[in-house]
């Protein structure tokens, strides 16, 4: 085998909306010789499955996770080498990108630009609370910069609110399906929108918006609008490629004496002997069956069934269409992919994530991953 310099092997991005993905299957073993196409592993996401595959023969060294992990697209799986004995004697370098422990105090998993960390460490910023995983650039961060000096609450938010104003945290794609949501029910003013990588104000000066509801800043703001007797607030966050960061915002805005009411939209039919926990989002169409329960913030999107004596846990995310026949259990945090079928009384796990269009037959564990277009057991 000829001796070509070590080629670093690194988790792609699956899934566009999820930059987080699942090792279902490892076939390789450190030291182990593999041939040029040879699978290396399986990844998952809610959405999709990939194989990465070997690009050229080599030895696999310094593999960096095990079946079952979760990990972030850009990541080292491991080195494909010419010689077994082959070891770096210094972590791959880049002349613009630090990887996570190449420096001192750059926390792991952090990838970051050699001028953005310069920006970062003249600017006070704290590295922990950078995102791990997407490569941070300076420009990334003069936006940060710019859009919390930025949060200070202009003249048109009003110095005191009704007791049916109603704050939106995240204006990403889910944060819109709720602005349609709330203006569809009636019931509450939105007073605006929170998110942390939105700029409160454009270029030009002028306040930016989310379909026509204006940014009022970042996370950071929402003191002061609790000030002004802002009380409810509604999830924006759906939270597919990370679902704790979801269940992390429910925690921060609570703390602050926030209140998550239940939004359901008019065409969703709830049977009255159901339940409905506090910030449960219900979108059109969906359909909730006899004395099923629903935990806090729970979402289920468009067309929905959930049938009878169902028991749904906090924080889960059922996508549009998916089929949950009656007696089912969803433990928390767990994630159901678009039109899903879930049979009856079946146990899905915590943190346990069912792919797209897959039909669960039988009980998945906690953190269990069922492929998606799949029938579960295979």
């Amino acid at each position: 085998m000829t001796q070509a310099s070590p080629e670093p092997v690194r988790i792609p991005l699956v899934n566009p909306n999820e930059t987080e993905a699942r090792i279902a299957s490892l076939n390789v073993s450190e030291g182990q010789l593999v041939e040029e196409g040879e699978v290396l592993c399986t990844l998952e996401t809610t959405k999709a499955t990939t194989e990465i595959v070997a690009a050229r023969p080599g030895y696999v060294i310094q593999l960096r996770h095990k079946a079952g992990q979760t990990v972030r697209a850009g990541e080292l799986l491991c080195y494909l080498a010419g010689s077994p004995d082959w070891s770096p004697l210094e972590r791959e370098s880049d002349s613009t990108m630090s990887q996570p422990g190449d420096q001192p105090g750059i926390p792991g998993g952090l990838r970051i630009t050699q001028p953005a960390l310069a920006f970062a460490r003249k600017e006070n910023l704290n590295l922990e609370e950078l995102p791990a995983g997407p490569l941070i650039t300076e420009n990334m961060l003069r936006d940060l910069v710019r859009g919390r000096k930025a949060s200070v609450l202009t003249e048109e938010v009003p110095a005191e609110f009704g007791e049916r104003a109603l704050v939106i945290y995240g204006g990403g794609g889910h944060g819109k399906k709720l602005i349609d949501l709330i203006r569809v029910l009636g019931s509450y003013q939105i007073a605006g929108i929170v998110d942390d990588g939105i700029l409160q104000m454009n270029e030009d000066g002028s306040q930016n918006r989310v379909m026509d509801v204006p940014v009022l800043g970042g996370g950071g703001i929402l003191r002061e609008l609790a000030g002004r007797g802002l009380r409810l607030a509604a999830n924006g966050i759906g939270g597919i490629a990370n679902p704790e960061l979801r269940v992390q915002i429910y925690q921060q805005v609570q703390e602050l004496g926030f209140v998550f009411p239940s939004l359901i939209h008019p065409t969703a039919v709830v049977e009255p002997s159901s339940e409905i926990s506090p910030g449960g989002q219900i979108f059109p169409l969906a359909y909730v069956g006899s004395e099923a329960r629903l935990g806090f913030g729970v979402i289920l999107n468009n067309s929905v069934v959930i049938s009878h004596d169902c028991n749904i846990g906090d924080y889960a995310n059922i996508s549009p269409g998916a089929l949950i026949a009656g007696n089912v259990e969803v433990g928390e945090r767990a994630l159901i992919g678009m039109g899903v079928t879930i049979n009856l009384g079946v146990k899905i796990g915590s943190n346990a994530r069912i792919g797209n269009g897959a039909t669960v037959k039988a009980d998945v564990l906690e953190n269990g991953v069922v492929r998606a277009g799949s029938v579960w057991p295979r």
